[in-house]
């Protein structure tokens, strides 16, 4: 077993994959735009592979981007599925390689998440793991009902309910999670019961509601993984919040490991973000360390303006969000909200806020729009 450990891995780890498979690769998709993991499947395809590649129905804001990956796919000799509707989300993200190693993420394949945001990825051989994959991503992709039968594999909404309110329950000692947003009435009580019987826990992500244990947010980078270390003898890696959504009416796929050394560096990473210590990314994989070394290049007129347009696109749906919410706020309150101070103040705050991640996004983006050497 290992474990991948965003964003210090980057992407090198499953390019690896994909291209050591000999027979087959079947990926879930939820959000995906690295050229560099597309390119890899297209040129596994090319070599004779049997790639599969099961895409969610939609996701929030890219479905258009899902529909237009299914085409390069297909032309590109890549099998394609597409899952059902019937759940609020299909947002596991999985891959299985020949059938005798299977990725489980706890990050899309996007930038953003592997090079920006704090995630991690369990590989194993595990025969039951392997098994329910496999038959996983059967029931998805031809649209039947999925029944688990291995507790180690956990899936929203088959059996996450039961096995994670079950696994934070065996608790004795220690609790260290990773949630962006723990917010399930069920979950939070086992929490609190934990924390009064004597329980450490300790959470980086948000928890709704008072509580009487250690909460902070992840400083370093963007929280984009659920993890659950208990006791430091076992640990839960996945796609799935303790989230009342993401437990019952989403499709979420994760795992339960008992591997010493996954488990430590599952243990130091948290340790050092719970101290707030800064974590470098892996380098780009399209750079080579000899380019990395070279003082970067000014960038040509044509150049900058790709990458303005890439800065545009991304401004785009912030645009859309604020004079939703000034219409929103002015059809409440009427022209009188746009002489009320304190309405005024709030709303610069959160634009302000808004217009930082967003720069922040963007301009990753238009680096990536330039040739390398260039930015």
């Amino acid at each position: 077993m290992r474990l991948i450990v965003e964003p210090s891995d980057g992407v090198a780890p499953l390019l690896a994959a994909i291209k050591g498979a000999r027979k087959s690769v079947e990926i879930a998709i939820f959000r995906f735009d690295h050229k560099a993991m597309e390119a890899a499947l297209t040129d596994a395809a090319a070599k004779g592979v049997r790639v599969t590649a099961l895409i969610a129905f939609a996701n929030r804001g890219g479905e258009k981007s899902l529909r237009e990956l299914e085409l390069r796919l297909l032309a590109a000799g890549i099998i394609v599925a597409r899952t059902a509707d019937d759940l609020a989300r299909y947002h596991g993200k999985y891959i299985l390689i020949d059938r005798r190693l299977l990725y489980i993420l706890s990050f899309n394949f996007t930038r953003l998440d592997i090079g920006h945001s704090r995630g991690f990825g369990v590989i194993t051989s595990r025969p039951a793991c392997l098994k329910e994959a496999v038959k996983l991503f059967k029931a998805d992709c031809t649209r039947v009902e999925y029944v688990a039968t291995a507790e180690a594999f956990v899936v929203s909404p088959a059996n996450s309910r039961s096995v994670l309110g079950a696994f934070l329950k065996r608790a004795k000692k220690q609790l260290l999670i990773y949630d962006p947003k723990i917010s399930d009435k069920e979950m939070l009580r086992i929490l609190a019961d934990r924390a009064k019987a004597g329980v450490e826990v300790k959470v980086i992500g948000q928890v709704s509601g008072r509580v009487s244990y250690g909460v902070q947010k992840l400083g370093a980078m963007r929280l984009h993984t659920r993890t659950i270390v208990r006791d430091r003898r076992q640990a839960f890696v996945g796609s799935q919040s303790l989230r009342t959504a993401e437990l019952d009416s989403r499709r979420e796929v994760g795992v339960i490991v008992q591997d010493a050394r996954t488990l430590k560096t599952l243990i130091d990473t948290f340790e050092t973000d719970w101290d707030g210590k800064r974590v470098k990314a892996a380098p780009d994989s399209r750079a080579s360390s000899a380019e990395s070394d070279k003082p970067a290049a000014a960038a040509s007129p044509k150049e900058v303006a790709k990458a303005v347009k890439v800065f545009t696109k991304e401004l785009q749906p912030l645009a859309i969000k604020v004079k939703k919410a000034v219409r929103q706020a002015v059809g409440k309150a009427g022209e009188d909200v746009l002489r009320d101070k304190d309405v005024k103040d709030t709303m610069k705050k959160v634009v302000k806020q808004a217009v930082k991640a967003a720069v922040k996004a963007a301009v990753q983006d238009a680096r990536d729009a330039l040739p390398q050497g260039s930015a």
